[in-house]
């Protein structure tokens, strides 16, 4: 930093006597620049350096001696500011004569300042111009300072460990392994979209009912609780999904052409979709914080660029950081990303325990946990980074949506339909992502995986006349995925047969229904491939159709895993 002559230059002129005054010097005798020279000698007297020191107090000492031991003897203003010390007031001739804030400052920063003990500047760090406190090299040389470099200090000290210049680079994979990033999150969009174009998929406080969880959740690759939400917040966004009188509904041709999109498309829409969003507030999502609504503004699109500028200056091209590194590296640079004001007390975000947030002791908890979740959270899904143990990585995709590379296009070949002999339907997660949403109109999926598991059975049929689909057109669209290979025979009766011919006519009459004493047990036996088979559409949560030519089969079947099943009303019917 800079050294004691330069600091004085530096100084208003204004300031001048009453450093004169702190340090023994007759002021009157000399002109500015005389009297600059003047005190830059007797400053550097040791007896007089001492004199100086001993008349500060405990708390001042702690001060400068944090600030001396930092990483180059300085801290970002701010952080000083924060950490107990307070911000300087820059005052003018009359102001220091008036309040002589040398001798009667406000707080500790005021008293190190109007005494010439440190100084303030600018400098850029974290890609930005930041301003500095920081004690004079040749100053800091004759203090009195007892513990004077970083490795002496207290490692609770918000300025211990600190490079305000760059991040430790480890290049070498974790060694207990990490998370790679992926695109499941363009699979799961599609799945979503799916299920809200069946319409049966309602709202409650802008975030899925219960009951539409459940039709969700087993259809998704991902099983993080926490993604969901995000789901719906960023493809409403994105203005794929349109949310009205309580209920969740794709926009069609938006949605058409997302879907329709590359891969690599599709993730560039939903990251710059979530990067402008003010609808999707990431503070509002993370575990143990509470933000109230009322009472003040957020700007959560200011608050996640102003994180992604800090980001795109820390974070190298390639190889680990430290999460917790990279978090107190921007406490200790930019801790105001979010609030430009300085103010953390006006806030109402309380904790799991009820307690208020407020001040700046409060940044670990608030700002702290804000850049966690936009690392491991929304970062993580959209492909951005490869998180580890407190480590990430910035992947591609990351790279480019930070700005420091052009968008890769990441080219995939395309992966037609397959089906087994069952007549199940397998589906890549390379499948064109509009024909497997097709397909979800009139199948059910059985299995998310990769390949994903499809069946059509005589509801699916039935959802999908209500929608306008003949069973023609079922045809014509497997056969066309199928790429040339044979429908099999189960798809082809069941398209055949369904709904005409006496089975069908005799299960509609009579009314074959399996009953269940639990919707649970119901769940579990409408979920399995082996029973779904012998049934038809659902009648309520404990309740199903059995095609009336099969019961007998599905009595079997169940008994082979050990559930009883009492056929007496059907076998007294038959008598």
């Amino acid at each position: 930093m800079k050294n004691l002559l330069a600091t004085l230059h530096d100084y208003d002129p204004g300031m001048l006597p009453a450093l004169a005054d702190v340090w023994g010097v007759d002021a009157k005798r000399f002109n500015d620049d005389e009297l600059i020279e003047a005190l830059h000698a007797h400053m550097q007297d040791e007896e007089a350096v001492q004199a100086v020191w001993d008349k500060l107090g405990e708390s001042s000492q702690g001060a400068l001696r944090t600030l001396a031991g930092s990483a180059q003897g300085r801290m970002t203003s701010s952080l000083f500011a924060h950490t107990g010390n307070g911000k300087i007031r820059k005052l003018g001739r009359a102001q220091i004569a008036r309040l002589r804030p040398h001798i009667e400052s406000e707080n500790i920063a005021e008293t190190l300042y109007y005494r010439g003990l440190i100084g303030e500047a600018h400098d850029k760090a974290a890609g930005n111009i930041v301003s500095f406190v920081y004690v004079p090299d040749d100053l800091m040389t004759r203090l009195p300072l007892q513990k004077t470099s970083y490795g002496s200090l207290d490692a609770a000290d918000p300025a211990h460990a600190i490079n305000l210049l760059a991040l430790e680079v480890i290049d070498s994979l974790p060694a207990d392994g990490f998370q790679p990033a992926d695109t499941t999150i363009v699979d799961d969009m599609t799945s979503l979209l799916a299920i809200l174009q069946a319409g049966a998929v309602t709202l409650q406080d802008g975030q899925f009912h219960a009951d539409s969880l459940a039709q969700i959740r087993p259809v998704m690759l991902s099983d993080a609780t926490s993604r969901l939400p995000f789901l719906l917040g960023i493809g409403s966004s994105a203005k794929l999904i349109a949310i009205e009188d309580g209920k969740a509904l794709p926009r069609r041709q938006e949605a058409r052409n997302w879907l329709s999109a590359t891969r690599a498309s599709q993730v560039r829409m939903l990251a710059d979709a979530w990067r402008k969003s003010q609808s999707w507030r990431d503070m509002w999502h993370i575990d143990g914080l509470l933000p109230d609504d009322s009472g003040w503004a957020y700007d959560a699109a200011a608050a996640r660029n102003a994180i992604m500028r800090l980001l795109a200056e820390l974070l190298p091209a390639s190889g680990w950081v430290s999460l917790s590194e990279l978090i107190e590296l921007i406490k200790g640079t930019q801790p105001d990303f979010q609030r430009p004001d300085g103010d953390y007390d006006s806030w109402y975000i309380r904790n799991d325990e009820g307690e208020f947030l407020r001040g700046f002791e409060s940044w670990d908890a608030v700002e702290g946990a804000l850049i966690e979740y936009l690392v491991a959270g929304p970062m993580h899904w959209l492909g951005l980074v490869d998180i580890g143990d407190d480590l990430l990585r910035l992947t591609a995709y990351g790279r480019a949506f930070l700005g420091n590379s052009d968008w890769p296009p990441m080219t995939e070949q395309l992966t037609p339909f397959s089906a087994r002999d069952d007549g199940a339907l397998l589906v890549s997660r390379r499948t064109n992502r509009f024909e497997r949403f097709q397909l979800a109109r009139f199948a059910h999926c059985l299995l998310a995986a990769d390949p994903y598991i499809y069946i059509i059975d005589g509801e699916s049929i039935e959802r999908a006349e209500a929608q306008g689909i003949s069973r023609q057109q079922i045809h014509t669209f497997i056969a066309k995925q199928l790429s040339g290979s044979p429908l099999p025979l189960p798809i082809i009766k069941l398209l055949r047969d369904w709904g005409t011919g006496t089975s069908t006519r005799v299960s509609l009459e009579t009314h074959i229904v399996l009953r269940t004493t639990s919707q649970e047990e119901m769940d579990k036996i409408f979920a399995f491939p082996a029973y779904r088979r012998y049934l038809g559409a659902r009648l309520g949560p404990m309740a199903c159709v059995v095609r009336a030519d099969q019961w007998q089969q599905l009595q079997a079947r169940l008994g082979e895993d050990d559930i009883d099943v009492d056929a007496s009303r059907l076998e007294r019917g038959q008598d």
